[in-house]
C-alpha cells in the first residue's frame, strides 16, 4: 500500500498578512485542490493524509466534496514546525502500508509521472526526491555581500516534493531527527542520519511552490495549460 502525507499546515506567511496561501483560487481551484486532484489521480497512490492546522478540517473536508476526490483520505492535525507536521501524518499508518510520499500541498503543479517515477525508486532503493539540476551559475558568500566560493552547478540540483519512502526508512530516520532534537529543512535531509542514500528523480516540468504574490501569475499559466 502507498499512502500520500500531503502537508498542508503551513501558514505561509510571506504570502502577506492574514492570508492562507493554500485557499487562493489559481486556474479556477484553490491551490490546495490542485495538489490534492494529483495524488488523487495518481493509480499507485492509494490513499492520502492531509496534515492541516488544526481547526481547519471542516473547510479542508469541504474542497474533498466540492472537489469529488474518490481517493479515502484523512485530516490529520499538524504540528508546531514542517518536521512535527510530517511526524503526524506518518503516525499511526495502516499497518501494510509500504511506502510514503510526502508532498507539500504549495506545489500545485506537480505531475501524476512525477508522482510515479518517485514511487518507483523509492520501492527499489528506499528513498528518492522529486528533482531538478541547476541550470543557473551558483556562488557562495560566507559575509552575504561578496563571493567566497565558486560552486561547480555539475553536482547542484534543487530539491522539490514529492519526497517518497519506503516506510520503515523515513520513520527511523525521523525518529532520529527527533532524538537528536535536530530541525531539516526537507525530509530527505533527515536520511543522512541513519546511512540512508535517496536517488535524484528528475523533474522535467516546472513543479514550482507557491510562496510569495509574485508566484501566482506564473502558477496560473502553468496550471491553465
Amino acid at each position: 500500500m502507498t499512502t500520500a502525507v500531503m502537508v498542508a499546515a503551513g501558514r505561509g506567511t510571506r504570502m502577506g498578512p492574514n492570508i492562507d496561501k493554500l485557499f487562493l483560487e489559481v486556474a479556477g481551484m484553490p491551490i490546495v485542490a490542485h495538489s490534492w486532484r494529483r495524488l488523487d489521480q495518481a493509480p499507485s497512490v492509494d490513499a492520502i493524509r492531509v496534515v492541516v492546522r488544526d481547526g481547519m478540517q471542516a473547510e479542508f473536508a469541504k474542497i474533498a466534496a466540492e472537489e469529488g476526490f474518490r481517493k479515502p483520505f484523512e485530516l490529520i492535525a499538524g504540528g508546531k514546525e514542517r518536521q512535527d507536521s510530517v511526524w503526524n501524518g506518518l503516525s499511526g499508518l495502516a499497518a501494510d502500508t509500504e511506502i510514503v510520499l510526502i508532498h507539500d500541498a504549495a506545489r500545485p503543479c506537480v505531475s501524476v509521472d512525477l508522482i510515479e517515477r518517485t514511487i518507483v525508486e523509492a520501492r527499489r532503493h528506499g528513498a528518492a526526491v522529486a528533482a531538478q539540476r541547476m541550470t543557473d551559475t551558483i556562488k557562495a558568500s560566507d559575509d552575504g555581500c561578496t563571493i567566497s566560493e565558486h560552486l561547480d552547478r555539475a553536482r547542484l540540483w534543487s530539491v522539490q516534493t514529492p519526497q517518497t519512502f519506503r516506510l520503515e526508512v523515513i520513520m527511523a530516520a525521523m525518529k532520529a531527527v527527533r532524538e537528536r532534537g535536530l530541525a531539516v529543512t526537507d525530509d530527505t535531509a533527515a536520511c543522512a542520519l541513519i546511512g540512508q542514500s535517496v536517488r535524484l528523480v528528475d523533474s522535467p516540468m516546472p513543479n514550482p511552490k507557491a510562496t510569495s504574490p509574485s508566484d501566482l501569475p506564473y502558477l496560473e499559466v502553468l496550471l491553465g495549460e
